[in-house]
């Protein structure tokens, strides 16, 4: 696949791919003869990971580390199931966050409509 059709299916700008190939982040892509990016399933493979976890909000920083220890090997499973239990701590500590703000952000609008249908007429309003 060239970097358009990669950029165009996991919706990434070609030079997001590029600085990801640059970091290290992804193995180095096979080139064709002229010199293009010729990405393969194991180089989409890593993209496609790349991509969950920055969407899901993990670090450059972290997905290098990780990255570094997956290119070691076998001997650091246990040091990249750590990394990946720290990652997903923070994420369940953000998805708390996230579902206490919807919480508050449904009572408010809930609160609007019952005002907008008339069946509220007298309350205190916090913000």
């Amino acid at each position: 696949m060239t970097i358009a059709e990669v950029s165009k299916k996991y919706n990434l700008t070609q030079d997001t791919i590029r600085y990801y190939e640059k970091e290290g982040l992804i193995p180095r892509v096979p080139r064709t003869e002229s010199g293009i990016r010729n990405f393969d399933e194991n180089s989409c493979n890593w993209i496609e990971f790349i991509k969950c976890m920055r969407d899901a909000g993990l670090e450059i920083e972290v997905l290098k580390e990780y990255v570094r220890l997956f290119w070691q090997g076998k001997n650091t499973v246990t040091e990249r199931k750590q990394l990946l239990e720290k990652q997903r701590n923070k994420l369940l500590e953000k998805q708390k966050n996230i579902n206490e703000t919807l919480e508050r952000l449904n009572y408010k609008i809930n609160l609007y409509d019952e005002i907008e249908k008339g069946i509220r007429k007298d309350f205190t309003e916090k913000p």
